[in-house]
């Protein structure tokens, strides 16, 4: 600023004044604005948000913890937060946690200490009762997104599983099928309430949920792989397997089609999420869309624009069905 002060011929507190567009009460001529902005291009100045952040000003920065940056998922979510906060002027700052809270607790420290003017949080931490206690008593307003529906101490925003869990299985049983298999990932957040709805439905159906139709794995395709030759294996294998997520079947469809398994004339499956590769499985994939961007959009909301709001506060968003070529009618000759 001293330098654009002594090339404009203007007093440093009339320079900040303008690069900082703060008002005055004498109004700024145009000619002098254009003259300082022009000068701050060319000598290429840009403000520094940890200065901006001691002096109690709004560092434009938002803090995004992410678990897990290899599921693809969650850089979708990125990409949306990243689109959320740059249409109110914010730049994002972005730490992995490695899948590990350690690291999670140990990156929010970071983004405080950086003066980050809020922080959200992607992935399930709802295992982990002291980092959303430390998060509840940030400095900053702190949203998580996809923890589940369960109300918390901070900010959350996620989608409404048992909705989307219950319009898969009604269009699966709408094409006749009751041996119908769930695989999940850790039992936490999202995952636990999918799968939990899926139980629940089976209840309410009077339906038997027969032993081996309910399978665990972590979230990636190899989970999917092993997941079906265990179900093929049972003395009743599925007609149909729901996946927790996108992810998990098309494990599952690899490994349908490597044992020359026909989709879905001899094995329906299903999706969670509707992440982009999708609609590319062969064949392409029935499942849920997640509201990824108006769930960003709520959650950077709620941190920005109405921080005041953010504790405790609870959003739940609808999901909604995408079927497409891997479910279809039970196989012929068989009734259930």
């Amino acid at each position: 600023m001293r330098d654009i002060a002594r090339a404009t011929d203007l007093s440093q507190s009339t320079v900040s004044r303008i690069l900082n567009h703060t008002p005055t009460l004498v109004p700024i001529a145009e000619g002098t604005r254009e003259r300082v902005l022009a000068t701050a291009m060319a000598l290429g100045y840009r403000p520094n948000p940890l200065a901006r952040g001691l002096r109690g000003a709004s560092t434009m920065l938002l803090g995004l913890i992410v678990r897990d940056i290899t599921d693809p998922f969650f850089a979708g979510a990125i990409e949306a937060v990243t689109m959320a906060a740059s249409s109110r002027g914010y730049n994002v700052v972005l730490g992995h946690a490695h899948a590990r809270v350690d690291e999670a607790i140990t990156l929010w420290g970071v983004l405080e200490a950086r003066h980050c003017d809020a922080i959200l949080l992607l992935g399930d931490t709802s295992d982990q009762p002291r980092l959303l206690q430390d998060l509840a008593n940030a400095h900053v307003p702190v949203v998580a997104l996809w923890q589940g529906t369960q109300a918390t101490d901070i900010g959350s925003v996620s989608v409404d599983n048992r909705a989307g869990i219950r319009a898969v299985l009604d269009h699966l049983t709408g094409l006749g099928h009751r041996r119908i298999a769930f695989l999940g990932g850790r039992r936490l957040g999202d995952i636990k309430e999918r799968e939990e709805a899926f139980i629940n439905y089976y209840a309410e159906l009077g339906e038997p949920l027969r032993q081996g139709y309910v399978q665990h794995g972590v979230n990636d395709p190899e989970t999917g792989v092993a997941a079906l030759e265990r179900l093929l294996a049972l003395p009743e294998p599925p007609t149909a397997v729901v996946a927790a997520t996108d992810v998990l079947a098309t494990g599952l469809l690899h490994a349908g089609s490597a044992r020359g398994l026909r989709v879905p004339e001899q094995l329906s499956v299903t999706g969670f999420d509707d992440i982009p590769f999708a609609a590319f499985t062969v064949p392409a994939l029935t499942t849920v869309r997640m509201p990824m961007r108006e769930i960003v959009e709520q959650a950077v909301h709620m941190a920005l624009d109405e921080p005041d709001s953010a504790p405790g506060n609870t959003q739940v968003l609808q999901p909604s069905m995408v079927v497409r070529a891997s479910t279809g009618p039970i196989p012929a000759g068989l009734t259930s």
